[in-house]
C-alpha cells in the first residue's frame, strides 16, 4: 500500500497540476464559459467509456498492467497540451488524456485486494487520500509556475511536468510494485457480464452508483466552473486559484486519513457516506449564495469535508458488493455514475453559468445532491444486515 500510495500521489500531482490552468488556457485562446467547460468534460466522457474497460482488463490481465498503460498515456496526453495551439487542440489532449484514465479504478482494486475486508474503508481511503494530495499540491504548483496574470502566463512548464510526473509513476509501478491480483489471464463470470446487467443484478451497487452520479455531479461542478467563477466575480488568477483548491483539498486528505480512521469505527461506512452528502449540500448552497469571501471560504470547508467523507465511504460499500475475482469490474462499474456525472456537469455548468450567473451552477449542484438522499434510503433497505450499517 505504501508504494501505491506514492504512486496515486505523483500521478494525480501531474493530472493536479493543470486543473487551474485550463480554463485560464481556453480563455486566452478566445472560448466563452460555455465552451470551457465542455473542454473539461470531454475529459470525463472518454473516461466514462474506457473506465469499465480498464477496471475488466485489470481483473484479466493484473493490476499492474493498466497502471502503467494510463500512466504512459496520461504523459502523451500531456505531450499534446504542450503543443496546443488552438481550441480544438485542447479538446483532442483532454480526450486523450480522459481514455488512458484507467488507473484509477485499478488503483482501487488494487486497494482491495491487498486489504482484509475490515479493513477496506481504511485502504480506499488511503488511495483517496493520495488522489487528494496529488489535487491539493498540484494546483497550486500549477498556478505557481503559470502566474498571475492571464496575458503572461505560462502553461508549458506546467505541462512539461505533469508529463514528467507521470513518467516518474509508471517506473515506480515497473520497479517497485508487486502484481497484487493472481488470477490473470482468465475472466470470472461477473466481468463479462454487461455493465448494466451487473447494476441490475446489485441494488446495492446500482443505487451507490447513482448517489455517486449525483454528488459527483456537484463535485464536478465545483472543478469545471470554479477558475471562471474566481475570474468573473473577483477578478483573480490562475496562482490564487490554485491556492483555493489547495485549501479545499487539504480538508478533503484530513477527512479521507484522519476521518476515516476516527469516525467509521464509531459512525460505520454507511452514516459515514452520509455525512459526506450532508455536508456537500451545504457548501454547495454557502458558496452559491456568497457575497463575501468568509462565507466562500466556509462553503468550501464543507465541501471539502463532504468529498473526504463520501469518496472513500462509498467506494467502500461498492467494494463489499464484490467477489474478490471481479473487484475490478465492480469497481469499474461504480466509476460509471462518478464518470457520467463529471461529463453532464460541464457541459451543463457552462450553460447555466452564463445564462443565470456565476453562483446558479453551485445552487444547481445543491439541488441534484439533494437527491442523494433517497438513494440512501434505498441502500438502506437492502443492506444485508444491520452491521452493515453501523460497521
Amino acid at each position: 500500500m505504501r508504494v501505491l500510495f506514492f504512486v496515486c500521489v505523483i500521478d494525480v500531482l501531474g493530472f493536479g497540476i493543470l486543473i487551474p490552468l485550463v480554463p485560464y488556457m481556453a480563455t486566452r485562446l478566445g472560448a466563452s464559459p460555455a465552451i470551457i467547460t465542455p473542454i473539461l468534460g470531454v475529459y470525463s466522457l472518454f473516461q466514462l467509456i474506457a473506465a469499465p474497460i480498464w477496471g475488466s482488463l485489470s481483473d484479466r490481465f493484473g493490476r499492474r498492467p493498466i497502471l502503467l498503460t494510463s500512466m504512459l498515456g496520461a504523459a502523451a496526453s500531456y505531450l499534446v497540451l504542450y503543443s496546443v495551439t488552438s481550441i480544438s487542440g485542447l479538446f483532442i489532449a483532454r480526450s486523450l488524456a480522459g481514455f488512458m484514465a484507467g488507473n484509477i479504478a485499478a488503483a482501487m482494486a488494487y486497494a482491495s485486494d491487498v486489504s482484509k475486508p475490515e479493513d477496506r474503508a481504511r485502504s480506499l481511503g488511503l488511495v483517496g487520500a493520495a488522489i487528494g494530495i496529488g489535487f491539493m499540491i498540484g494546483p497550486a504548483i500549477g498556478g505557481a509556475l503559470a502566474g498571475e496574470h492571464l496575458a503572461t502566463a505560462d502553461f508549458k512548464a506546467p505541462a512539461l511536468l505533469a508529463m514528467s510526473l507521470s513518467l516518474l509513476a509508471a517506473l515506480l509501478v515497473l520497479f517497485r510494485l508487486p502484481e497484487s491480483h493472481l488470477s490473470r489471464g482468465r475472466s470470472a463470470s461477473g466481468t463479462e457480464r454487461s455493465r448494466w446487467a451487473m447494476l441490475r443484478s446489485r441494488p446495492v451497487l446500482r443505487w451507490l452508483t447513482l448517489a455517486a452520479l449525483l454528488v459527483i455531479f456537484s463535485q464536478s461542478t465545483v472543478d469545471s466552473t470554479f477558475a471562471i467563477w474566481a475570474m468573473h466575480r473577483y477578478q483573480v488568477g490562475p496562482r490564487t486559484v490554485g491556492l483555493s483548491l489547495l485549501g479545499l483539498a487539504l480538508v478533503a486528505v484530513f477527512m479521507q486519513t484522519v476521518g476515516v480512521r476516527r469516525l467509521v469505527p464509531v459512525l460505520g461506512e454507511f452514516r459515514f457516506v452520509c455525512l459526506g452528502i450532508a455536508c456537500w449540500i451545504l457548501g454547495m448552497f454557502a458558496v452559491g449564495i456568497s457575497q463575501n469571501l468568509t462565507l466562500v471560504l466556509a462553503g468550501l470547508l464543507l465541501c471539502g469535508i463532504g468529498a473526504g467523507s463520501f469518496n472513500p465511504g462509498a467506494g467502500a460499500l461498492a467494494s463489499q458488493e464484490a467477489d474478490a475475482h471481479e473487484r475490478g469490474a465492480v469497481l469499474g462499474t461504480y466509476q460509471l455514475g462518478s464518470s457520467l456525472a463529471r461529463v453532464l456537469a460541464p457541459f451543463l455548468s457552462g450553460l447555466v453559468f452564463e445564462r443565470l450567473g456565476p453562483g446558479a451552477p453551485f445552487l444547481l449542484g445543491c439541488v441534484v445532491t439533494m437527491q442523494a438522499a433517497w438513494c440512501m434510503l434505498a441502500i438502506r433497505r437492502h443492506l444485508r444486515s444491520p452491521t452493515e450499517i453501523v460497521t
